[in-house]
């Protein structure tokens, strides 16, 4: 595996976080090498121009942008690089992450952002299609995220639920 981040995970603002962490987790688990941080469309935009630009000659395969409100971080982030960019719908506002999704997901033709569900489970399947997508050249990691799948399935058929006593009808 690579010696430096494969994957960039991105997010307006620090109380972005706690939505992103669940793709922060799961590339943890699954070995992949990552970075996490702030950039903001609105407050860093050079930050932002910078980041992107650099994304591919640093090694970076796939970055990961989650942003609320009008969250134009996936969408700024796709315009400046060519390297892979899904956005997860943060719920920052009154709207709770639909304001978000929208305009995420609104992107002219020519410049795609894959768009992921709102909030913490869009965060985690953002970074499992990363990682499908980085193991489509890596054997070790298919394995991995194989592995990484049939313990999700083990888990839920080792559900039990409570068994409930049969009572009779009341007449």
């Amino acid at each position: 595996m690579a010696d430096h981040p494969l994957i960039g995970i991105v997010m307006g603002s620090k109380s972005d976080f706690d939505v992103l962490s669940p793709a922060v987790e799961i590339l943890t688990e699954l070995g992949i090498p990552h970075e996490a941080r702030v950039v903001s469309a609105h407050r860093t935009p050079d930050l932002l121009y910078e980041y992107a630009e650099q994304a591919q000659a640093r090694g970076l395969r796939v970055i990961i942008a989650g942003a609320g409100g009008a969250a134009h971080l996936p969408g700024m982030l796709a315009a400046k690089t060519l390297v892979p960019v899904l956005g997860v719908p943060v719920p920052a506002t009154m709207l709770n992450g639909l304001d978000s999704l929208l305009s995420i997901v609104q992107m002219p033709k020519g410049v795609p952002v894959g768009t992921l569900a709102i909030g913490k489970p869009g965060a985690a399947n953002a970074a499992i299609f990363a990682a499908e997508i980085l193991a489509t050249t890596d054997a070790a990691l298919r394995e991995r995220l194989q592995a990484w799948r049939e313990a999700r399935r083990d888990e839920v058929l080792a559900m039990e639920l409570p068994v409930l006593q049969f009572r009779e009808p009341m007449a």
